[in-house]
């Protein structure tokens, strides 16, 4: 019995917003997740190798790299293919040229799901736990 089986699951927050990555950080926590955080998608994807999280909140919008290409990253690499992926996306982003990020867009990039930041953080950790199943 592998003793990282009685650890709650892991999950990696990768926002360039510090205040995002600590209310998900607290609200996750909270909900019985270990949470782990991430600046851009670079860091992400290289965490992601490292630590292996059962699940990666992945912004789509940040500097270095963004969440798309680091989503497609951890597809494409066989350490992280099958490390869950779920977009986090605000709403009302003013950038036209942007393709909405729906279920659509998260298809395309390997991701499982997409999660409103807007959304009550309650209902996130719900959406979250029934990711993880």
């Amino acid at each position: 019995m592998n003793h990282m089986d009685d650890l709650p699951p892991l999950i990696l927050v990768v926002d360039d917003e510090e205040n995002f990555r600590e209310i998900f950080r607290t609200k996750l926590t909270a909900a019985g997740f270990r949470v782990e955080t991430a600046v851009n998608g670079a860091e992400g994807v290289q965490k992601a190798k490292q630590l292996k999280p059962k699940l990666v909140l992945m912004d789509v919008k940040m500097p270095v790299m963004d969440g798309a290409a680091a989503a497609l990253a951890l597809r494409e690499d066989p350490e992280t293919r099958n490390v869950k992926v779920a977009f986090l996306t605000s709403l009302g982003d003013p950038r036209a040229d942007m393709r909405p990020v729906d279920d659509a867009f998260s298809k395309d990039f390997g991701a499982d799901q997409y999660l409103k930041k807007t959304d009550d953080l309650d209902m996130l950790a719900g959406k979250v736990k029934a990711l993880l199943g």
